[in-house]
């Protein structure tokens, strides 16, 4: 199967409506160019899962200034002022999650968990609306897997296979999203031959990889 597509095929593949993943931390990380093509596409009604909503003129930050979400689920939001601007006009829902539980719940829908057991958030505006459960007389809550339509993620190289490595901190939520999402999509700065990245080097296995666009050099 060649995982190679053109930038047009892979904004094709979002549509109206969808639940989407995007990995990137104040936009490092983050499948910059193909964000400007879905932002010239004009897709609307997402939903974003994301660790934090960017700068307004960098990463996810973009889509939100476009006006692209009906609903942000994401750790925190303090960076981008437009976010913050259309949550409290009631523009755009969201919801704020702490960050390690975040991640873990993307962690359990890729890897088929029922959930995840937290002390996060216990007693706050977090709890309300969820289930606790009691272990050994500790209570947790019980925290369910997220899943996502589309996976939009960004790697330093790949192989044509989808195998990916990254570079520092650009590996983020990148690193778990490809698990939870029915397409994942990859950005790679570099494409590379079947062989010409070592074994061990791998991050991500190309399993978890459907298709790949030539992201270019930065």
């Amino acid at each position: 199967m060649n995982k190679l597509i053109s930038m047009e095929e892979a904004v094709n593949l979002v549509r109206d409506g969808d639940t989407v993943m995007v990995g990137g931390f104040l936009g490092v990380g983050t499948p910059e160019r193909l964000i400007d093509a879905l932002i010239e596409k004009g897709v609307k009604d997402l939903t974003l899962i994301c660790n934090d909503t960017a700068f307004v003129d960098r990463g996810v930050g973009k889509m939100v200034v476009a006006k692209m979400f009906k609903k942000i689920m994401t750790s925190h939001i303090g960076t981008n002022k437009e976010t913050g601007r259309q949550m409290l006009e009631g523009e755009t829902e969201v919801e704020l999650i702490p960050q390690g539980t975040l991640v873990e719940q993307i962690r359990a829908g890729g890897y088929g968990l029922g959930g995840v057991l937290t002390k996060t958030g216990l007693g706050t505006e977090v709890e309300k609306g969820k289930l606790t459960i009691n272990i050994d007389g500790q209570t947790y809550l019980l925290e369910k897997p997220i899943r996502a339509n589309v996976a939009l993620l960004f790697a330093e190289r790949a192989d044509e296979k989808g195998n990916l490595t990254f570079h520092g901190a650009t590996r983020n939520f990148n690193t778990y999203m490809g698990t939870a999402a029915d397409i994942s999509i990859v950005e790679a700065q570099e494409i590379v031959k079947v062989g010409e990245i070592n074994p061990d080097d791998v991050v991500v296995p190309g399993i978890f990889v459907t298709h790949i666009i030539d992201g270019g050099a930065l």
